[in-house]
């Protein structure tokens, strides 16, 4: 069985985080890993905590998966602080690992913050150069190209100046618009889109993570980057269709809440 790797923050609700990769791995027939960055405290009404994982304890995490069990694939997403991502980079490079998706976590669906400003530049210095394929949303892709994005064809020119910044390939998420569901791909110069269908439905808790673990899943499986892509594409739109709901509680929706940064005492 092919052995793929996340290094991601932690959903307490179980929707999106470490916990959405490691469903979608074994739903696409992988073995899972996982180096939990964060814990969060989250819903699919918000995040209301975040702690970061010691920079020690996440590069203690990375020694031990990779001098045991090799991954065949790498995704990356929640990485808040300049230290991880440092922690992390220097790791992936000695250990010479293979197929590294980046899902460029900045923002959650509900619109928290989980990029801490000064970690920003690091992200685009340390970690996409060691990409395969980085999978931002319309939101995060403005943040990379620095640029706004309201049609098409700036999602074109923003693939373009992000692409000036790695040899990844992009794919542009196009769930922001309200019309289509139609992602772009750049890969070396050369653009493809993939159009999909537009799922009516609230339960969109985690697509950026399932999407980008599935395209894992299938680099790791020995699959082609466009097929890798399109299979995970079409994987998460059979998930969105199938409407599963879980039901609310009887509690209060916290909407509104104020995010709590938790920090050890000096």
């Amino acid at each position: 069985m092919r052995k793929i790797l996340t290094i991601a923050g932690s959903d307490s609700s179980g929707g999106a985080g470490i916990q959405a990769d490691l469903k979608t791995f074994l739903a696409n027939g992988t073995y899972g890993m996982s180096v939990i960055t964060a814990i969060t405290a989250q819903n699919t009404t918000g995040v209301f905590a975040i702690q970061d994982i010691d920079s020690a304890i996440v590069k203690a995490q990375l020694d031990a998966v990779f001098t045991d069990i090799i991954p065949d694939a790498v995704k990356i997403g929640m990485v808040s602080a300049p230290e991880l991502i440092h922690v992390i980079a220097e790791a992936l490079k000695q250990y010479n690992a293979q197929n590294i998706v980046l899902d460029t976590v900045m923002v959650s669906t509900s619109g928290c913050a989980l990029l801490k400003p000064e970690a920003k530049q690091a992200l685009i210095e340390e970690l996409l150069p060691l990409a395969k394929i980085i999978t931002p949303n319309i939101p995060e892709a403005e943040v990379l190209a620095d640029r706004k994005i309201e049609t098409k064809q700036d999602m074109e020119l923003a693939a373009e100046q992000i692409a000036a910044k790695t040899n990844a390939a992009i794919l542009i998420k196009g769930g922001h618009f309200n019309e289509s569901a139609d992602d772009l791909l750049y890969v070396d110069g050369t653009i493809q889109w993939l159009t999909g269908k537009r799922i009516q439905t609230e339960n969109t808790h985690g697509t950026g993570c399932t999407l980008s673990s599935a395209i894992a899943a299938n680099l790791g499986k020995g699959m082609g980057l466009f097929d890798a892509v399109q299979s995970a594409k079409n994987y998460l739109t059979g998930a969105l269709a199938v409407g599963m709901n879980l039901g609310k509680g009887n509690g209060p929706v916290h909407h509104g809440w104020n995010l709590t940064v938790i920090t050890k005492k000096e």
